[in-house]
């Protein structure tokens, strides 16, 4: 039971840091570290890999066969 509420508790952080990079592009807001500009292809990855992370993450979750 308890790697189910993991999985699900996995899925929804990984939406949220998915939902961040989409916001990022949507603004196009600009993210610096110190003096180097992060390109935003960058948040293009952050978007697709944390958002299929978190759909497997819950689908597994949710499974009625996870145990």
């Amino acid at each position: 039971m308890e790697y189910k509420k993991y999985c699900v508790v996995s899925g929804i952080l990984f939406s949220l840091v998915a939902l961040a990079h989409l916001l990022r592009i949507a603004f196009g807001m600009a993210v610096q570290v110190d003096a180097y500009a992060i390109p935003m292809a960058l948040s293009w990855i952050g978007l697709i890999v944390p958002g299929a992370l978190a759909i497997w993450a819950i689908r597994i979750g949710l499974a009625k066969n996870a145990t």
